[in-house]
């Protein structure tokens, strides 16, 4: 199995979340705003498809990659790649401060949140479809067989302690508060 094989089913975890998303986002009716699925939508974007998955890409596949002499095309598809995850960070971040305000009280924060889920619904596809079909594969050829079973290996390593140092961080975070 290739590295990418567990990156490219993640993948349709989170395509599944971006479907459940946009089906909640259909309504109009502001009265059937649901904060508590924004802040399910966040925790799950924020922890499986940022610190799980994209935290598989950018330590682990990217950081190899960085040590080889890439074509310009993949080089650039990378330098994207980063800046599409560093970009949806800053788009999730948003909706949560609106969530923040809209607990406290700020029913306008409803339309950022709105907006920013919409955009992020528009993203994961185009971002998901780049890696899948024009990224993931092509690079693959820039490793020996012995380096992608590393990479695999590492993958497998990082799932392991995955749960394990998220909820360490939030007992630290509860702690300091």
């Amino acid at each position: 199995m290739m590295p990418i094989a567990p990156l490219m089913i993640e993948h349709r975890l989170i395509e599944r979340m971006v479907k459940i998303i946009k089906s909640k986002l259909q309504t109009d009716d502001i009265n059937d705003f649901d904060a508590n699925f924004v802040n399910t939508a966040i925790d799950f974007i924020r922890t499986y498809a940022d610190k799980c998955h994209h935290g598989k890409e950018e330590d682990i596949l990217f950081k190899q990659l960085e040590k080889k002499k890439l074509q310009p095309s993949h080089g650039k598809l990378l330098y994207e790649l980063v800046r599409e995850h560093a970009w949806a960070r800053k788009k999730v971040a948003g909706v949560s401060k609106a969530l923040e305000r809209f607990y406290e009280g700020d029913k306008e924060a409803i339309d950022d949140m709105i907006s920013g889920l919409r955009e992020l619904v528009e993203f994961y596809p185009r971002h998901i479809e780049k890696e899948d079909k024009h990224f993931f594969l092509p690079v693959m050829d820039y490793f020996t067989s012995e380096e992608r079973d590393n990479m695999l290996e590492e993958c497998r390593e990082f799932d392991r302690k995955f749960i394990h140092e998220r909820y360490r961080m939030l007992l630290e975070e509860l702690e300091r508060n």
